[in-house]
């Protein structure tokens, strides 16, 4: 079984926020316990945000830059079709998937723990992808099976592709997720 935490409890939310925002509240915590009780104790009450601090600090130090991520996707742009297609299938590979090129609308098929996910990635190197490219994959991967369903873009994804997107539960990888996928 696996646990997830809920997307709006406050730890969740503060592993979203910079890391000093924990410790602020960590360091308000613990001055306000200290009033009531001995220092060791007040210490210990501010103790879960410093962990959580620490967990977003390093989350946060292991994010790309804008630098990076620029030029990851610029270089991403550059790439033949099979030369992206193998490039994510890399990618995956490293974040523990196994992967394989996909046959019809799904240009690769990952599977990690039983979960099978199709990912479509046809008109990666478009500037702007709108709602056209959602709907075929939609439409040509709804009936396959699949737990998860991933759409890669290299460009600008319009707002109503992703509204479509989240309405047919279709993960947008772009992005600082697409530069963390991609090889350095």
């Amino acid at each position: 079984m696996k646990w997830e935490m809920h997307e709006n409890s406050l730890f969740a939310v503060l592993l979203r926020s910079p890391w000093w925002v924990s410790l602020a509240i960590a360091i308000a915590i613990a001055a306000a316990l200290r009033i009531f009780l001995p220092l060791e104790f007040a210490i210990f009450g501010g103790l879960p945000f410093v962990v959580i601090a620490c967990v977003a600090g390093w989350r946060q130090f292991k994010r790309p830059g804008a630098k990076r991520i620029a030029t990851t996707l610029e270089r991403a742009r550059g790439l033949s079709a099979d030369a992206f297609r193998a490039a994510l299938e890399e990618g995956y590979r490293r974040q523990g998937y196994s992967a394989k090129r996909g046959d019809g609308a799904a240009d690769l098929v990952i599977t990690q723990r039983g979960i099978v996910t199709l990912v479509g990635c046809r008109r990666w190197k478009a500037a702007r992808t709108g709602i056209e490219p959602l709907r075929e994959f939609d439409a040509a991967t709804s009936e396959q099976g699949a737990h998860k369903r991933l759409y890669v873009a290299v460009g600008e994804v319009s707002d109503a592709a992703r509204a479509f997107a989240a309405k047919k539960a279709i993960k947008l990888v772009d992005g600082e997720e697409l530069a963390t996928l991609l090889p350095k």
